[in-house]
């Protein structure tokens, strides 16, 4: 059995230290590596590629909305899941249209930690209950007006494809939903972040609830 390999990135030596001692029994996870500073995790994450990095979001020369991106620019295969203080909401948004997978808060317990570690790790997304909340209240008060679908001009396949996305089906069991093929699946999927101008998963969901253009 494979292990998911964990990179984390915290300015705090102590928060740092905390994680892994919870990590530490599980068989299943392996702390690959650590820093206190995102410009030397990106140098170390380049030279041995963790499947999951945690990071802080807050941090002194470069913080964790910059670092996701230049991250994923380097290596778009790994996943992200922000570590947040519960007064750092206003930056739940940055962090999504950075590419995250998740999004947790650092007074978590370690059950919803391996939770979200093994759901990303599954190609899931995960959000902490309380950033959940914050989401759906910053979605409701940027929502302004359904006129967006008009112009971008979903077909109902489209919006169907978009749902089952959304429920974190892959092109393959799509395909078998509907009863089409695997490639007509990722045609779709093209033409889907194409007209909705998104590159991820998250950022399509996150666009779509905004604009109303699923429920």
């Amino acid at each position: 059995m494979s292990k998911t390999t964990l990179f984390i990135l915290d300015d705090h030596q102590m928060l740092i230290d905390g994680i892994k001692a919870l990590v530490k029994s599980e068989k299943g996870i392996e702390v690959l590596g650590e820093a206190t500073s995102a410009l030397k995790a990106i140098e170390l994450i380049q030279i041995s590629p963790p499947d999951i990095v945690l990071t802080d979001i807050n941090m002194p020369e470069m913080n964790g909305i910059e670092f996701t991106r230049k991250l994923l620019a380097k290596n778009s295969k790994i996943k992200v899941i922000a570590l947040s203080m519960f007064g750092e909401k206003s930056m739940i948004s940055e962090m999504l249209d950075a590419g995250v997978s998740g999004y947790i808060l650092k007074n978590t317990g370690k059950k919803e930690l391996i939770n979200a570690i093994e759901k990303v790790s599954n190609g899931g997304m995960f959000f902490s209950e309380e950033v959940s909340v914050e989401m759906m209240k910053a979605i409701s008060e940027r929502n302004t007006s359904k006129e967006v679908e008009a112009k971008i001009n979903l077909t109902e396949r489209e919006k169907e494809i978009i749902k089952l996305i959304a429920n974190e089906h892959n092109n393959a069991k799509i395909g078998e939903i509907l009863f089409i093929s695997e490639r007509t699946v990722e045609s779709h999927r093209k033409n889907i972040f194409r007209k909705t101008g998104t590159k991820t998963i998250v950022g399509l969901i996150k666009y779509c609830i905004e604009n109303k253009l699923i429920d």
